[in-house]
C-alpha cells in the first residue's frame, strides 16, 4: 500500500499530492531533494529516508518529480510500472497546460490515480502468480564476459589448481619385458631376463647421486663468516663525534637555532587563496563522431589542408545537429561512454564516473534540445553543471570563523585529522598551524601519533619551526605553538583529552590532534580512532587523503565513515566533517580524486595541499577544477 503519491515541479510548486496516513512525509521528501536531485544522484530510482523508501521518476521535459513513498519492510514489486504509467497518464491528460506553465489551477486527477493504481496492484498480483522464468543468456553474466576476460579466468583457475594441489610425483616407466609365449601359459619369466633386469637395476643405483654420496662421502668444508666489507673512507668509531651533526640531542636543545626565512611570514593573514590550476589556451573543437569528440588542432601544415579540414568540420557540425527533438538513451550511450571514459583517465573513480554518467542520462532522458544543439554539446554541458554541483559544497566550513567564535566563548578549536600511512597528516598539519598563528590564534598540537617512530620528533621540529617564525617577542611574550606529547604506546584518546584540558587551562585558541596514519581495514586501530572522536567530540574531523589516488580513496572514505559510525556506539555518530587533499602538485590536470571523494561523502574540501613549504596551502576552487577535468 502506497502511503504517499505526489507531483511537484523542480521550483517546488505541488501540483497534486495523495496521502493515506498521517504519517509526516516532509523530511523524507526534503532528504531526497536535497540529497538526490540537488546532488546529481539521480542515476538510481530509490532512495531510502529512516524507514520510508521513496521511488521517483524525473520528467525532464515539463521539469516535473513524480515522487512514491511507501514503507521500508514492504516489498511491492508493482511501484516502477505504476510510476511509468501514472507518469504517461498525467502528460496526455495535462500537455497543454503544462506546456503554458499553469501550475496554479486544480488538476483533477483523483479517478485518474485510483484506476492506475489499481491496474497496476492487479499486474503485481498476477506477476506473484507466473513461475519465475528462467534467465535467457543475453541476461546472464556470461554473456557480458569478453573472451580475453574467459581466457585470464581460465589461467588463474589452473595457477590456482596448481598451487593448491601439489602435481604428483612422477615414477619412471617400469622396464618392458619381454614375455616369449611359453612364459606366458607358465606365468614364469626367464631366467636370463631376470638376470639382465637386476643387472640394469644395479647400475642405474649406481649411478645414483645417493649412492655415490653414501659409497664415497667427501668431508664437508667449514663455511667461512660472513665478514663486514670495508669501504674506502669509510672512517671508524672515532670519526663519530666529528659526523653527528643532530640539533635534538638534550645537550644541544638550548643552543642557538639557525636563522629562519622570514620571507613567508605576514603572507597568508586573512583567508587562504584560491587553487589555480594551469590550463591549455589552445583551441579545440569537439567532432560529433567520436562521441564526445576527440579534440582536433586547427593548426595545418599547408593551405589545401587547412581548407579540407576546414570542410569536414562544418559538415562534421551539420551531421551531429540533433534538431529540436527528445534526447533518448540511444542518442546519448555513445557520448556518455566517451565522458566515463575520459573522467575515468582524469583519476576519477570508476564507480563514480558510472554513476555521474547515470545521472546525466536520467536528468537529459526526454529533453528537448535546440536547432542547433549537438548531443554531444548538451550532454557535456549538463556534466559540467553536474560536477559544479557536487564540488560546491552543502555548507560552508570556516574554520577561521568558528576558531575565533569559540575564543569568545572561552574554549579552544579542536580540529582531528585522520587518514591512512604517507598521505601527508602532519605537514598538512604544520601548515594548517602557519595559517592559523599568521592570523593572531595560539595552537596546541597534541602529539596523538603514538605509534610510528619519530612521529613526536616530526611534530617538534614543526613546533620550533613555526615558533622561530613567530617568536614571542612578536605576540607579547606569548609563544604561539606549543606541542604536548606524552611519548610512545600510550592510549591516543588520553593524550587528547589531555591536550584539551591543557588548552583550556592555558588559554589557547586551537587544538590540532595529529593522529597514527591507519589503513581502512585494520579493525583495532579503526576502533581506537572512533574512541578518540567519540570521547573528546572535537569541532571538526578532517580526512587527509591524496589527489594521486583513483578507486582507493572510495574504499577509505567508505570504510573510515563506516567504521566511525560502527564503532562510536552513538545514536548520531560524528563522521568526517571534510577533506584535506594534498599532494595536489604532482597530479597535472588528473584532478578526479576530488570528485571522488566529495561525491563520496558530500563534504567539502576544506585544505589542499600545493607543496612543501608552510605557505603551499590552498583553498578549493571549483570551476577551475572542473575545468581542468573537463579539458
Amino acid at each position: 500500500m502506497l502511503d504517499l503519491f505526489t507531483i511537484f515541479s523542480k521550483g517546488g510548486i505541488v501540483l497534486w499530492y495523495f496521502q493515506s496516513t498521517s504519517q509526516i512525509f516532509t523530511p523524507s521528501v526534503n532528504a531526497l531533494i536535497r540529497s538526490v536531485v540537488l546532488q546529481e544522484r539521480t542515476g538510481s530510482n530509490s532512495f531510502d529516508h529512516n524507514t520510508v523508501t521513496l521511488k521517483y521518476k524525473l520528467d525532464n521535459e515539463f521539469e516535473l518529480l513524480f515522487v512514491v513513498a511507501y514503507q521500508k519492510i514492504l516489498q511491492l514489486s508493482y511501484v516502477d510500472k505504476f510510476l511509468n504509467d501514472i507518469h504517461l497518464e498525467f502528460r496526455d491528460k495535462y500537455k497543454n497546460d503544462l506546456q503554458q506553465r499553469k501550475y496554479f489551477q486544480d488538476f483533477d486527477f483523483s479517478d485518474t490515480y485510483r484506476a492506475v493504481l489499481a491496474a497496476a496492484e492487479q499486474w503485481g498480483k498476477q506477476q506473484a502468480k507466473l513461475p519465475k522464468q528462467m534467465r535467457t543468456f543475453e541476461e546472464s553474466q556470461k554473456s557480458k564476459k569478453t573472451v580475453a576476460s574467459m581466457i585470464e579466468r581460465k589461467g588463474e583457475e589452473k595457477e590456482n589448481k596448481k598451487a593448491v594441489t601439489a602435481p604428483a610425483p612422477v615414477l619412471p616407466p617400469a622396464p618392458v619385458i619381454p614375455v616369449s609365449p611359453s612364459s606366458k601359459s607358465n606365468d614364469f619369466l626367464n631366467e636370463e631376463i631376470l638376470a639382465q633386469n637386476r643387472m640394469r637395476l644395479a647400475q642405474k643405483m649406481a649411478r645414483s647421486p645417493k649412492a655415490i654420496k653414501q659409497k664415497s662421502p667427501k668431508p664437508e668444508k667449514e663455511k667461512a663468516g660472513k665478514k663486514p666489507r670495508v669501504w674506502e673512507l669509510g672512517g671508524t668509531s672515532r670519526d663519530v663525534a666529528n659526523l653527528e651533526r643532530t640539533r635534538d640531542k638534550p645537550e644541544d636543545r638550548d643552543a642557538v637555532a639557525p636563522r629562519p626565512d622570514t620571507s613567508m611570514v605576514g603572507t597568508m593573514s586573512g583567508g587562504i587563496r584560491d587553487l589555480e590550476v594551469e590550463s591549455s589556451d589552445s583551441e579545440a573543437e569537439y567532432d560529433e563522431d567520436d562521441g564526445i569528440g576527440d579534440i582536433q588542432t586547427t593548426r595545418q601544415t599547408n593551405a589545401s589542408s587547412s581548407g579540407t579540414s576546414k570542410a569536414q568540420r562544418v559538415f562534421s557540425m551539420f551531421r551531429g545537429l540533433v534538431g529540436s527533438k527528445s534526447l533518448t538513451q540511444e542518442d546519448m550511450a555513445p557520448v556518455l561512454d566517451k565522458l566515463k571514459d575520459h573522467l575515468i583517465a582524469k583519476n576519477v573513480a570508476a564507480d563514480i564516473a558510472g554513476k555521474l554518467c547515470d545521472s546525466v542520462a536520467t536528468s537529459l532522458e526526454g529533453k528537448v534540445v535546440g536547432t542547433f544543439d549537438t548531443v554531444a554539446k548538451t550532454v557535456r554541458a549538463a556534466l559540467t553543471d553536474a560536477l559544479l554541483r557536487i564540488l560546491s559544497p552543502k555548507r560552508r566550513v570556516d574554520v577561521l570563523r568558528d576558531a575565533l567564535e569559540a575564543r569568545r566563548q572561552g574554549r579552544p578549536f579542536v580540529i582531528t585529522f585522520c587518514g591512512v600511512n604517507g598521505v601527508g597528516k602532519s605537514t598538512n598539519l604544520a601548515k594548517i598551524c602557519f595559517w592559523l598563528v599568521e592570523n593572531g590564534l595560539r595552537v596546541l598540537i597534541a602529539a596523538c601519533d603514538t605509534f610510528r617512530a619519530g612521529a613526536v620528533e616530526q611534530l617538534r621540529t614543526h613546533t620550533r619551526s613555526l615558533n622561530n617564525l613567530h617568536p614571542p617577542e612578536m605576540h607579547g611574550g606569548k609563544q604561539m605553538v606549543q606541542l604536548y606529547e606524552k611519548g610512545y604506546g600510550k592510549d591516543a584518546a588520553g593524550i587528547a583529552m589531555e591536550a584539551i584540558g591543557y588548552a583550556r587551562d592555558q588559554g589557547l585558541d586551537v587544538v590540532l590532534v595529529d593522529t597514527a596514519g591507519r589503513m581502512q581495514d585494520n579493525e583495532p586501530l579503526m576502533r581506537a580512532l572512533a574512541k578518540l572522536i567519540k570521547v573528546n567530540q572535537p569541532d571538526l574531523v578532517l580526512f587527509v587523503g591524496e589527489a594521486l589516488v583513483g578507486n582507493e580513496a572510495v574504499d577509505q572514505l567508505v570504510k573510515f565513515n563506516q567504521a566511525l559510525a560502527d564503532y562510536s556506539s552513538m545514536d548520531n555518530p560524528h563522521l568526517v566533517d571534510g577533506i584535506v587533499l594534498t599532494k595536489f602538485d604532482t597530479i597535472d590536470d588528473k584532478v578526479g580524486a576530488a570528485i571522488s571523494m566529495t561525491y563520496i561523502t558530500g563534504q567539502p574540501i576544506v585544505f589542499v595541499g600545493t607543496g612543501q613549504t608552510y605557505t603551499d596551502l590552498k583553498s578549493l576552487n571549483a570551476k577551475v577544477v572542473v575545468s581542468a577535468l573537463m579539458k
